[in-house]
């Protein structure tokens, strides 16, 4: 029997939605047809965040709840209306990405399983000046969302000091995003730096609640991710549903109702409603673009007292003036790293919470997961079996990284010890979530490069 579709008429052009029965969020048993009618009755939000941006696509084509990937290339069948622009990346390939532009285009990556939306910050007319700053607010594991509203209060000031005008959302998963539309005059590299000195103002002013260090074992408190910035970085847009199970969007907010917001109050059921009877809140967002000079004039005070670059994301060059890529505790020369040892593995692993490097931190493994909320999952179990060592760990003490697979990412926790009298520490156990993003992968017979 073949599979069902519909057939909608929008923006004067026919989108089929096939399998709109199939169940994409298990929990509320909402359907493909349903988010796709969650994005229609959105829309003019939607396209405000999306509008006119390449878009990366995020595919979950079995529901939130299965494993997603990437798609950066547009697909090779697709109706002749859906635009496209060819991108350059880091990498010096280039591939042309999907640029939206009005409701039926949206209704059609929908329909590809793609169930959040992660345009690039610039418009398909001028790919190397992008027209978004953003501030992506990354708690570590165990800090109280009031404490990511703060920070988000202290970046709102730092950002009027400077002459910009922040549009707050929540970004429907841990963290907050703070947008903000800047003049289309600065490369990457520039609004980058940009960013750099904003995440350092902002520790600056609220030091025991906000960090700028890119290093985790650095890290308390929120981290203001300033690589969200790097060429090829995309963030969940405004009024994008999130792949959790209760189907969380990334809502655009007044910053009168950032106090006391609760991101569970925001789902694929209430905002429609919300957006109707109160319209968005970033309907102004465009007619405000301002000047990064205020920022980058602060990054020149930085570097005269001494501060150097920031670390880049791995997948680009190094950078003039970028401090060593590597984690302080393992930099050569350091004293920690002779004295280190190379934890064990879980039992029936070959490699453990830190490869074949040595660290002086007491790590243990927890959990490798294909979601995240999978090992988080693990990590509760994990914790219920050690309630006497779980209230001495510190926030930064759980290390939850995402790491990546074949085209895909997938989720590792580690729990650092070292705040455990040691002999109370737990020794490294069985996995609580055993996932290899690498089973089934044929790979290639090596043979000596002389034969």
């Amino acid at each position: 029997m073949p599979a069902r579709k519909e057939t909608l008429e929008l923006a004067g052009r026919e989108v089929t939605i096939s399998n709109p029965d199939k169940v994409f969020f298990p929990r509320s048993g909402r359907t493909k047809r349903d988010l796709v009618q969650y994005y229609l009755s959105v829309a003019d939000g939607a396209l405000r965040g999306v509008g006119g941006r390449p878009m990366a696509l995020k595919r979950y084509v079995n529901g939130a709840e299965g494993e997603f990937f990437f798609q950066k290339r547009a697909p090779a069948s697709r109706p002749e209306w859906i635009e496209t622009v060819e991108l350059s990346f880091p990498s010096g390939r280039t591939a042309h990405e999907i640029v939206v532009r009005d409701a039926a285009q949206l209704a059609w990556i929908v329909n590809l399983g793609c169930i959040d939306l992660n345009p690039h910050p610039v418009r398909a007319d001028n790919l190397d000046r992008p027209d978004e700053l953003r501030v992506d607010l990354d708690p570590m594991p165990g800090i109280a969302w009031s404490h990511i509203l703060e920070v988000a209060l202290a970046t709102r000031s730092t950002l009027e000091d400077v002459g910009l005008t922040g549009w707050p959302k929540t970004s429907g998963s841990r963290g907050f995003h703070i947008y903000c539309r800047i003049e289309r005059r600065w490369t990457f590299q520039e609004v980058r730096r940009a960013a750099v000195a904003l995440a350092r103002e902002v520790e600056r002013r609220v030091p025991d609640l906000a960090t700028s260090r890119w290093w985790k074992e650095e890290r308390h408190g929120v981290f203001l991710d300033y690589n969200q910035n790097a060429k090829d970085r995309t963030v969940a847009s405004a009024y994008s549903v999130r792949p959790l199970p209760d189907a969380r969007v990334s809502t655009p907010i007044g910053w009168h109702e950032v106090p006391g917001c609760d991101p569970a109050d925001f789902t694929i059921d209430t905002v429609p409603e919300r957006f109707e009877r109160k319209g968005d809140p970033w309907s102004g967002i465009d007619e405000h673009a301002g000047s990064l000079q205020p920022l980058l004039e602060l990054a020149v005070q930085h570097e005269a007292a001494g501060f150097v670059d920031a670390p880049w994301p791995p997948q680009f060059e190094k950078q003039a003036g970028e401090p060593p890529r590597v984690q302080p505790s393992r930099r050569r020369g350091s004293q920690t790293v002779s004295k280190g040892i190379v934890p064990p593995p879980a039992p029936g692993k070959t490699s453990g919470p830190t490869g074949r490097r040595r660290t002086t931190m007491p790590l243990i493994e927890i959990s490798r997961a294909a979601t995240e909320r999978e090992a988080m999952e693990g990590l509760e179990r994990w914790k219920a079996r050690h309630r006497d060592v779980w209230p001495l760990l510190e926030p930064a003490d759980v290390l939850v990284d995402a790491m990546r697979g074949r085209s895909t990412t997938w989720t590792r926790i580690r729990v650092n010890l070292r705040n455990v009298p040691e002999e109370n520490r737990p020794e490294q156990e069985a996995l609580e979530v055993d996932y290899d993003p690498w089973e089934g992968v044929e790979w290639p017979d090596w043979k000596p490069a002389n034969e």
